[in-house]
């Protein structure tokens, strides 16, 4: 299953970025999030490994690229499921970016999982267009630079 999904935030790259790599701000845009500690590597660079803590389940990230604005792409790991995440910045305008970011489910462990993902596909996609709507929100209302617009 693959998806994308894509929000237009009020914002220039450099704080839209910024904000996207900060791991300490993932609390504040993503529903049941508790913690995230990285396991190997550096943070935030190709190869890193962290465990991600949510108050229903646990995975594994591991940054494949970042390379953003132009790429960001990570594998995530969970006991019922295995998926990635690419994630493009693009300049819309000056204090505009557009948020892209394309989600593919590789693998279903489980009969349960596997019924839900081929009965409800769009519970998947709802999840990550709340958190990139939680993510503009957090951004927006939470922007420290003079030149952005609310």
């Amino acid at each position: 299953m693959k998806f994308t999904c894509s929000i237009d935030i009020n914002a220039n790259i450099d704080r839209v970025q910024s904000v996207f790599l900060d791991s300490s701000t993932l609390q504040q845009y993503q529903d049941g999030f508790r913690s995230k500690t990285l396991i190997s590597g550096t943070e935030g660079l190709k190869g890193a490994k962290s465990k991600m803590v949510y108050e229903k389940l646990e995975l594994v990230e591991t940054i494949l690229t970042n390379n953003l604005p132009d790429e960001f792409l990570a594998l995530y790991e969970h006991k019922h499921m295995t998926n990635t995440m690419k994630v493009i910045l693009i300049p819309v305008e000056n204090d505009r970016t557009r948020y892209v970011t394309e989600i593919e489910y590789t693998k279903f462990n489980g009969f349960v999982i596997k019924v839900i993902a081929k009965l409800f596909p769009s519970m998947f996609k709802k999840q990550v267009q709340k958190w990139l709507e939680q993510f503009k929100n957090y951004i927006e209302g939470n922007d420290d630079t003079s030149n952005n617009t609310k």
